[in-house]
């Protein structure tokens, strides 16, 4: 069993506490700047002898998003250092400790801009033609949807998937209006509940259940999206969250989110969708990573010796900064 994966998957789970409050909408036209930091500290009841550790920490270079720095901080220094591309593109930091430590600490600062332009979403063709489309594989981006339309370890094909998203897609709707009625029935219809599942709770008794968190309601919709032949990728980031009127900003407070992307399309491209906030991803959420689902794009995953009892903190601080005036 790979224990620190399933403590940190499982942290994943309890730091969201409660539903992000997000208070009033910004403008689309204006462009948002952020400092990320992300800590992540193990420690161990008796020294660790080996560790080896993959991290998706850096947000992805995009037409909408630039990472102006990335700074990625590791204690005690590891014995081996590298970074690779992972089958989607995302950066893949990977690290190995050949001598023994009693406590890790990975530390990822970003400098990050997003400037997305709010999609037309309304004006996307109709669903059963686009997926027509990609079944013909005549580009290469078409192609590539391949990984995100089938099955995948956390999020699959199942009928009361299907049977659900069906009524938001009736014969001759359009993409994206069909796309945006079924993420504001899964808003309504799911409630946000960090104790009701964990790590391990399967797709398919999320949606028995109706409840769970943002990496559950991103899989659920997936499983719908994929169920109809709709395109759909899991994506992992964050999002810019705001104080409770009358009470300051908390720093380190934030933490990990997810949502969906849908393709669009070669004329719209893809479409991310949140629904634990019921929205259209515009200026407020950071990408870091895509990927089939959660397994695939982890923020932490590793195997190590020794250690015992393990005591895990993540502490996430996403920090708007002010645009140089043109």
């Amino acid at each position: 069993m790979n224990e620190q994966h399933q403590q940190q998957n499982q942290h994943y789970q309890q730091q969201q506490q409660t539903p992000t409050h997000r208070g009033p909408q910004r403008t689309d036209a204006v462009s948002m700047k952020y400092c990320i930091n992300h800590v992540t500290t193990y420690s161990g009841r008796e020294p660790i002898s080996v560790g080896h550790n993959q991290a998706w920490l850096r947000p992805r270079n995009l037409p909408y998003q630039t990472c102006e720095s990335y700074e990625l901080k590791l204690t005690p220094e590891p014995s081996v250092l590298s970074f690779r591309e992972d089958t989607f593109g995302n950066e893949v930091a990977t690290f190995s400790f050949n001598e023994g430590y009693p406590e890790l600490t990975i530390a990822a600062r970003s400098v990050v801009k997003v400037h997305r332009q709010s999609p037309a979403i309304e004006a996307i063709g109709e669903w059963s033609s686009l997926r027509h489309q990609l079944e013909q594989h005549r580009t290469p981006v078409e192609l590539a949807t391949w990984h995100f339309r089938g099955d995948s370890p956390l999020a699959y094909c199942f009928d009361d998937a299907e049977m659900y998203a069906r009524e938001s897609f009736p014969d001759g709707c359009r993409l994206g209006v069909a796309a945006v009625d079924l993420m504001r029935r899964v808003h309504a219809d799911f409630v946000f509940d960090p104790h009701a599942t964990t790590v391990s709770t399967p797709v398919t008794e999320v949606f028995e259940k109706r409840k769970g968190v943002c990496q559950d309601f991103a899989h659920v919709m997936l499983s719908m999206f994929r169920s109809i032949g709709v395109a759909a990728r899991y994506v992992s980031g964050y999002l810019r969250t705001y104080p409770k009127p009358g009470q300051p900003r908390l720093v380190g407070a934030d933490a990990s989110h997810a949502w969906v992307s849908i393709y669009g399309g070669p004329e719209f491209g893809w479409i991310d969708l949140d629904p634990t906030n019921n929205l259209v991803v515009k200026n407020e959420h950071v990408t870091i990573a895509w990927g089939r689902d959660y397994s695939d794009i982890p923020p932490l995953r590793g195997v190590f010796l020794g250690g015992g009892q393990l005591d895990l903190h993540v502490s996430v601080d996403v920090e708007p900064l002010p645009l140089p005036h043109k």
